[in-house]
């Protein structure tokens, strides 16, 4: 069905985005599509969809895809039916059933007189029967949207569909029937998405980088167990490398002092049998070019080695090469940090919840906020910050620092560099070789320290905002994390848990990424209503 050949993309700053992607994917399979942000997913779903025509290589295609945008904001001016390319054919059927016969409206329609039902039972089917066609796309919430474009693919009955991240904006309810749609659907399916529970229900991951395109015949979890087995023998190659450098090392030093005690005898000989000064002199120029030819041999070789062994550790996860270092020393378990009793928030006269809230939180704890979007979660995170005030009820702050921490990680600073940023949350008047080092912990390397926070990836805002907790007096009592994944590759969710998992003050998430709560070791859930 699709026949991907050494497929190449140039950024138009002429940088090499990737290159020689090859891919098969035959009718009815489910391919994910993985990678690093900005490793050009949504790019080669763009080529694919015909979005994108400037590449070199070649595909073929035997249908024509439906493709699924990872963001809506371009189709804002448009309504529903023109985001979904049927405006066309509802106006034709409409002109027809008016009695307006002429021969145009036919041809448009093209025979589809059934696209009007489709259009409401798709929508039906995806909770959203009560929009009108002719609304704007830019008066719907982003999981909306979402469901809309999902609605299209019953809709235009392709054989193929392109989704790029398509549960980023779907609540939990969302994305169970964006589940089910995966795993009983016979359309061919390419997925971009880090949803690990998602991934889990395709049939083949395909990782992407600027090298090309490397399959896994299987969904995530083995592609997860074969990531390991690679590691496993990366982690082995490294160490055969460094023992074979050391060797080397020490081979060229014995050769050398080999080569200098036998020019010392052979010195002293020579002065002994009384040896011309004009042959003394040839005789040193003679053993100086040896060693320095040795010395030459050796040198080739060790760099090589070297080179070999840099190459190696280019290719180590990001995630390994990192160290966090949170000072939790003035955390402490059980306090009480806050506590609600009979709460509830009044938009208008109208209260956000059926029941008023009671509840509690104690320092240590990991709590998730559930809720469909729009149960007024994040209302209740600035209840919990002292943002808002309570319509009703009553509620305790205790003294603490907390953290909030939204999916655009806001609190970096995008006039600022990164260096400057970090430096932002130096409480503790820590040296500039000490930021810098914590900047490199975080895989902040010399060149990026002067580069502008505004062109930051969300996998690297996030890691610096990261770096700036570590640079705090002390870590905070409360973290609160609202949707953090959802701007995250796979490699930076890993690093954002393994970071989440070292800290032991309070936890407080908003997420409907079920794998990254599981693994974030969640204790309990306050959920909305």
């Amino acid at each position: 069905m699709l026949t991907v050949q050494h497929l190449s993309y140039t950024l138009p700053n002429k940088d090499l985005l990737f290159a020689d992607v090859n891919l098969s994917v035959n009718s009815h399979e489910k391919v994910a599509l993985i990678g690093n942000n900005g490793s050009g997913k949504s790019t080669l779903l763009k080529i694919i969809a015909k979005e994108f025509q400037t590449y070199e290589g070649q595909f073929s295609i035997g249908v024509t895809p439906y493709y699924i945008p990872q963001v809506f904001g371009q189709f804002n001016h448009q309504t529903i039916a023109q985001a979904l390319r049927v405006e066309d054919k509802l106006n034709a059927l409409h002109r027809i059933l008016n009695g307006d016969t002429s021969e145009d409206w036919f041809t448009i329609l093209n025979d589809d007189w059934t696209i009007e039902d489709r259009c409401k039972e798709a929508l039906t089917h995806w909770g959203l029967g009560e929009l009108d066609l002719n609304r704007s796309l830019q008066s719907l919430s982003g999981g909306q949207k979402t469901k809309v474009f999902l609605a299209g693919i019953a809709i235009h009955e392709s054989k193929m569909v392109l989704l790029d991240e398509p549960s980023n904006h779907l609540d939990l309810s969302g994305r169970e029937m964006l589940y089910d749609f995966i795993s009983t659907t016979n359309s061919t399916l390419i997925i971009v998405s880090h949803d690990r529970k998602l991934l889990n229900l395709l049939d083949s991951v395909c990782e992407l980088s600027r090298s090309g395109l490397k399959r896994y015949g299987g969904n995530y979890d083995f592609y997860v167990e074969q990531k390991q087995i690679e590691k496993k023998a990366l982690s082995l190659d490294i160490q055969s490398k460094e023992k074979a450098l050391r060797k080397a090392k020490e081979k060229e030093r014995e050769t050398v002092e080999r080569q200098q005690k036998l020019d010392s005898r052979g010195k002293g000989k020579q002065e002994k049998a009384g040896v011309s000064r004009i042959m003394m002199n040839t005789l040193r120029n003679k053993a100086e070019n040896s060693t320095s030819k040795l010395k030459s041999v050796h040198a080739e070789k060790i760099g090589g080695i070297s080179q070999d062994l840099k190459s190696l550790r280019e290719t180590v996860p990001g995630i390994d090469k990192m160290t966090f270092g949170f000072d939790n020393s003035q955390l402490h378990k059980g306090k009480i940090l806050f506590s609600a009793t009979d709460i509830n928030f009044n938009y208008g006269t109208k209260p956000i919840w059926k029941s008023n809230l009671k509840f509690q939180i104690t320092s240590g704890e990991r709590i998730a906020i559930k809720g469909k979007n729009g149960s007024g979660k994040t209302t209740l995170i600035n209840l919990i910050l002292g943002v808002l005030a309570t319509s009703s009820g009553t509620v305790y702050h205790a003294e603490n620092k907390s953290v909030y921490i939204d999916q655009e990680y806001s609190l970096i600073d995008n006039s600022m560099n990164v260096y400057d940023q970090a430096q932002q949350f130096n409480e503790s008047s820590l040296q500039e070789h000490q930021i810098k080092s914590r900047l490199n912990r975080f895989l902040f390397t010399k060149e990026d320290w002067i580069k502008p926070c505004r062109a930051l990836s969300g996998g690297e805002r996030m890691r610096l905002l990261l770096c700036g907790i570590t640079v705090y007096s002390s870590s905070p009592d409360i973290i609160i994390l609202d949707e953090p994944t959802n701007n995250l590759d796979i490699q930076n969710i890993e690093i954002l848990t393994a970071a989440i998992n070292e800290y032991e003050g309070t936890l407080i998430v908003v997420s409907h990424d079920e794998t990254f709560l599981e693994q974030i070791k969640i204790e309990r859930e306050i959920s909305l209503l």
